[in-house]
C-alpha cells in the first residue's frame, strides 16, 4: 500500500515542481457576450495563435459569467479567435504580449448571432464523457453512445471513484455513505430502497452524474462520503420534439417516452418510463456453528434453497420553465415514482446440537416456505424562482420541494418438519408508512469583484415518518395466523434541519484559487417510540479547497470537507424481519449521527486530444462510524415468542474508521477510433471497533474498471466495460471479491436520430458465486449466494419531432445536433 501512494505523491511533486519552472506567466483575458441581448455566452471556446509561426499555443473555455483567461504565453504577437455554435467567429488581431505588463485585457467582446438557416445542417459541439472540476466529477452519460441502455445503476458503473457492486450497493471513494440527489432534489424514495431507485430510473432518461468528491458549504452536510446527483435530460431547443426508447432482455426490460415543447421564452416537458426486472432464481446456502457458552454446547446449522426475485417500477413527471423577463426564472416540477420488489422461496434447513465431546445429541430437518415484498409510491414536486441581477454573476435562488412517500414492506414466513405435512411455526408481517420531507432554501451569491464572489443562505428541512408494524404468529391449532399485540407497534419520527452557510471563492497572489465556506446545522429529532429519546444536536461543518490552474489544462488542487451521515428511514425502523428465524434483520432508532472528516490531494492533466487523467490522495476520518452488526442469541424473545439460535443483525455506531487510499482516473483516445476509460481506487482501511473493547480491523481493497469504446464507419460503436474488486475484511469476516464484465453494440442511422444496441452481460457465467463469512465470539458462518447475472439484451431509440435552432445559453451544456429531429 507504501509503495503507490508514495509513487504518487512523488508524481504530483514532479509535476509541481515542472510547472514552477515555467518561463512565463503572461496571459490575455475577456468576457464574451452576446451583441443582440447583451447575455453572457459560456462555453465559448477562445484559441490563442502566434502571429509569426501561425500556431495555436494555447485556449480557454469562457465560464458561466463569459469570462476568459488565457495563460502560459511568451512575448511576441498573437490572435485571438473565438468561436462558438449559432455565432459568426470572430477574430482580435496584433494583441502585444510583453510590452505593457504581464495581462492583457481585451475587455467586452461581442458576438454576432448567424442567421444561416439550419434546417438540413448538422452542428456538433460535443462535451467531453469526462469533466473533472474543483469539486466534482461529472459524467456525461448522454455523451456515451453506449450508456443509453439499462438503467442508472449501469451508468454509475462507469463514473469514475464510484462503484457499484452486484447487489446495488454504491460506494463514493470506497463509501457507501452517499447523499443520492435527482436534478440536485432529494427524494424520499432514495430513503426506502437506494436499490429499487436507482433500478427505477432508465439510463437513457441520464443527462450526466456529478460525483462530488468536496461538497461546498451549499450543499446539505448529508452524506459522509460526498454526494451523487443524477442530472435528468432536458431540452433548451425551440419546438416539439420527444425520444422514445425500449429496451428488452433475458434479465430487464425497460422503456420510456419523453416530450418536449418550447415556444419563446417558455418551455414543457413530460416523461413517462417504466421497467422490470425478469424474476430469476437465486440459490443459497449458510453452514453456520454457534457455541452456547452456558453449557458449552455447539450446534451446527445447515441452509439450503433458493429465492425467485423480482423487480418492477415506474416513474411520470411533467415539468415547465418560464423566463418572466431577462433576469427572472420560474421553474417547477411534479413527478411520482412507484417501485415494487418480491420474493419467494424454499429452504431446507438441518439443525444439529453437539454436546461438549462433539457428539451428536439431537437433530433435526426443517422445509421453510417464506416470502416477502417490499416497495414505495412516492409524488416529487418542486418550485424553483431565480433572480438575476445587473451585476454578472449576482443571483438570488429561493427553492421549495417536497416529497411524500408510502413505503411498504411485508413478509411471511411458515415452518414445518421435513417429516410432517403440518406446519409447526410461522411469522407474518407488515409494515406500511408514511415518509414526508419538505425542503425550502434561499441562497444569494454576490460578486465582490472579479475573481471575488461570496455566496450566502439558509434552508429547512423538514421529515415525518410514520409506520405501523402489524405482526402475527402463526397457530398450529387453529392452522391460521394470530395477531400479537407484544411484537406490534407504531412508530413515529420526526426530523428538523435547520441550517445556514457563508461561503467565498476568491483568488489570492493571483496564483491561488480558494474556495472556502462553513455551515451550521441543527437537528431536532423527536420519535414516538417506547423507550426512546433522542437528544437535538448542532453540527459545524467547514469546508475548504485551494486549486491552482498551469498551463497546458493542468490543475492541483487540496480539499477539506466534514460531513454527517444522519441514518435513513430504513437503518431506524425497528421493524422485525423474520422471514429467516435464524437470521433476523431490523432497525435501530437510536444510532447517531456518523462525522465524516475527508481530505484529497488531486492532480489533474487535460490533454488537446480529449483525453485526461486525474490523480488524487485521499485520507477519511469517520466518528460514529455506523456498520452492520450481528449478535448471536442462544435464545432470543420477541413478545410472546421465543426464538432460539438466532443471529440479529442491525446498524450500530461501530467506534472509528479510518480510510486512506489513491485513486487514479483517466480517458485516452488512442487512436481517432479508439478511446480507452479506466479507473484504480486503492484503499487501505482500518476500524476501531468500541463496541469489542478497541479490536482494530485492518484491511486493503482495490478496484479497477476499465472501459474501451470502437467506432466503426457509418456509425457503429463497439464496446466493453469490466470491473473488478477485491475482497475485504471486515470488521466480522470478509466481504467477497466481485468480476462483472459486459460487451455492447450501438448501429445510429436516420440522421442519429435513431438507433439499435445489443448487450451481453458476464456471457459466459450463469452466476456470479458471493461467499462471505462473518465471525463472532460465539459463532462463525459461511453464506454463498449464487447470483444469476448473465443475461443479454436489445434497445431501441428514436428521436422526433421538428427543432428549431436557439442560439447561447439557452441550449444548455450538453452536446447539440440541429437537424430535422433533435438530440437532447
Amino acid at each position: 500500500m507504501k509503495q503507490p501512494i508514495f509513487l504518487s505523491v512523488l508524481l504530483l511533486f514532479i509535476c509541481a515542481n515542472v510547472f514552477a519552472q515555467s518561463k512565463s506567466n503572461l496571459k490575455i483575458s475577456g468576457k464574451i457576450t452576446d451583441a443582440a441581448t447583451g447575455k453572457a455566452v459560456e462555453y465559448a471556446s477562445v484559441g490563442v495563435t502566434d502571429q509569426v509561426s501561425n500556431k495555436v499555443v494555447n485556449g480557454a473555455v469562457t465560464d458561466s459569467t463569459g469570462y476568459f483567461e488565457v495563460t502560459g504565453l511568451s512575448t511576441g504577437t498573437f490572435t485571438v479567435n473565438i468561436d462558438f455554435i449559432g455565432y459568426e467567429k470572430k477574430s482580435v488581431t496584433n494583441v502585444q504580449m510583453g510590452v505593457s505588463g504581464k495581462t492583457v485585457d481585451l475587455g467586452n467582446i461581442a458576438l454576432t448571432p448567424t442567421v444561416k438557416t439550419l434546417a438540413e445542417v448538422t452542428v456538433t459541439g460535443r462535451a467531453a464523457i469526462i469533466e473533472n472540476q474543483i469539486d466534482k466529477i461529472v459524467f456525461n452519460a448522454a455523451n456515451d453512445v453506449t450508456s443509453q441502455a439499462g438503467v442508472a445503476l449501469d451508468v454509475l458503473k462507469k463514473v469514475p471513484q464510484v462503484s457499484v457492486d452486484i447487489d446495488g450497493n454504491v460506494e463514493l471513494q470506497g463509501n457507501p455513505n452517499v447523499r443520492f440527489l435527482i436534478n440536485g432534489k432529494p427524494s424520499s424514495v432514495f430513503g426506502n430502497s437506494l436499490t429499487d431507485a436507482l433500478a427505477s430510473i432508465p439510463a437513457n432518461q441520464i443527462k450526466s452524474i456529478e460525483a462530488i468528491t468536496s461538497p461546498g458549504a451549499k450543499y446539505d452536510a448529508q452524506g459522509t462520503g460526498g454526494i451523487i446527483n443524477i442530472i435528468l435530460k432536458d431540452n433548451r431547443l425551440q419546438g416539439v420534439n420527444g425520444s422514445i426508447n425500449l429496451a428488452a432482455g433475458t434479465r430487464l426490460e425497460n422503456g420510456s417516452l419523453n416530450l418536449n415543447f418550447r415556444k419563446n421564452n417558455f418551455g414543457l416537458n413530460a416523461f413517462f418510463s417504466g421497467n422490470k426486472q425478469l424474476s430469476s432464481r437465486t440459490p443459497s446456502a449458510q453452514d453456520r456453528l454457534s457455541t452456547n457458552v452456558a453449557d458449552n454446547t455447539q450446534t451446527h446449522l445447515l441452509q439450503n434453497g433458493y429465492q425467485d426475485f423480482q423487480r418492477s417500477g415506474y416513474r411520470s413527471g411533467i415539468g415547465f420553465d418560464w423566463n418572466l423577463s431577462k433576469k427572472d426564472n420560474l421553474i417547477g416540477a411534479v413527478g411520482y415514482n412507484n417501485f415494487s420488489n418480491s420474493s419467494s422461496g424454499v429452504t431446507n434447513i438441518s439443525q444439529t446440537l453437539l454436546g461438549q465431546n462433539g457428539v451428536p445429541i439431537a437433530a433435526s430437518n426443517i422445509l421453510r416456505n417464506s416470502s416477502s415484498k417490499g416497495g414505495i409510491g412516492a409524488i416529487d414536486w418542486s418550485l424553483n424562482y431565480i433572480k438575476k441581477f445587473a451585476k454578472d454573476g449576482q443571483e438570488l435562488n429561493v427553492l421549495y420541494s417536497s416529497s411524500f412517500g408510502k413505503p411498504r414492506a411485508s413478509y411471511n414466513q411458515v415452518q414445518n418438519l421435513a417429516s410432517e405435512q403440518i406446519p409447526f411455526a410461522g411469522t407474518s408481517g407488515n409494515t406500511p408508512g408514511n415518509d414526508k420531507q419538505t425542503n425550502i432554501s434561499i441562497d444569494y451569491a454576490h460578486p465582490i469583484r472579479k475573481n471575488f464572489i461570496i455566496e450566502t443562505g439558509v434552508k429547512t428541512v423538514l421529515q415525518n415518518i410514520s409506520s405501523v408494524a402489524d405482526i402475527r404468529v402463526f397457530q398450529p391449532a387453529l392452522s391460521q395466523y394470530i395477531p400479537d399485540p407484544a411484537q406490534s407497534y407504531e412508530l413515529g419520527y420526526d426530523m428538523k434541519i435547520y441550517a445556514g452557510y457563508l461561503s467565498t471563492t476568491f483568488s489570492l497572489f493571483k496564483f491561488l484559487n480558494v474556495k472556502a465556506g462553513a455551515r451550521f446545522e441543527h437537528t431536532d429529532v423527536k420519535i414516538d417510540y417506547p423507550n426512546t429519546a433522542i437528544p437535538s444536536y448542532n453540527n459545524l461543518v467547514p469546508s475548504l479547497i485551494f486549486s491552482h490552474n498551469f498551463k497546458d489544462e493542468q490543475s492541483l488542487k487540496l480539499a477539506f470537507t466534514r460531513r454527517i451521515e444522519r441514518a435513513e428511514y430504513r437503518d431506524i425502523n425497528p421493524f422485525m424481519n423474520l422471514s429467516d428465524p435464524y437470521n433476523i434483520t431490523t432497525g435501530n432508532p437510536l444510532l447517531k449521527p456518523e462525522i465524516g472528516n475527508n481530505f484529497e490531494l488531486g492532480y489533474n492533466k487535460s490533454f488537446k486530444n480529449g483525453g485526461n487523467v486525474y490523480i488524487a490522495l485521499i485520507e477519511r476520518i469517520n466518528t460514529d462510524d455506523v456498520k452492520p452488526y450481528t449478535i448471536l442469541y442462544p435464545t432470543y424473545v420477541i413478545g410472546d415468542s421465543t426464538y432460539v439460535n438466532v443471529s440479529v443483525t442491525n446498524r450500530q455506531n461501530i467506534g472509528i474508521e479510518y480510510n486512506s487510499g489513491v485513486s487514479i482516473s483517466g480517458s485516452m483516445p488512442i487512436t481517432s477510433q479508439l478511446n480507452l476509460r479506466g479507473n484504480l481506487m486503492v484503499t487501505q482501511k482500518r476500524v476501531v471497533n468500541d463496541l469489542l473493547g478497541g479490536n482494530v480491523t485492518n484491511g486493503t481493497n482495490w478496484r479497477f474498471n476499465l472501459n474501451a469504446t470502437y467506432l466503426l464507419p457509418k456509425d457503429l460503436v463497439l464496446e466493453g466495460f469490466g470491473n473488478y474488486s477485491s475482497a475485504i475484511n471486515t470488521i466480522q469476516g470478509k466481504r467477497p471479491q466481485q468480476l462483472t464484465y459486459n460487451f455492447a453494440f450501438r448501429k445510429q442511422f436516420y440522421h442519429k436520430n435513431a438507433s439499435i444496441g445489443l448487450t451481453a452481460t458476464n456471457p459466459f457465467t450463469k452466476y456470479i458465486s458471493q461467499v462471505t463469512t462473518i465471525r463472532t465470539g460465539n459463532y462463525i458462518s459461511k453464506n454463498t449466494v449464487l447470483v444469476p447475472y448473465r443475461s443479454f439484451g436489445v434497445s431501441l431509440t428514436y428521436k422526433f419531432g421538428k427543432l428549431e435552432f436557439k442560439r447561447g445559453k439557452e441550449q444548455g451544456n450538453d452536446f447539440l445536433h440541429s437537424a430535422p429531429s433533435g438530440d437532447n
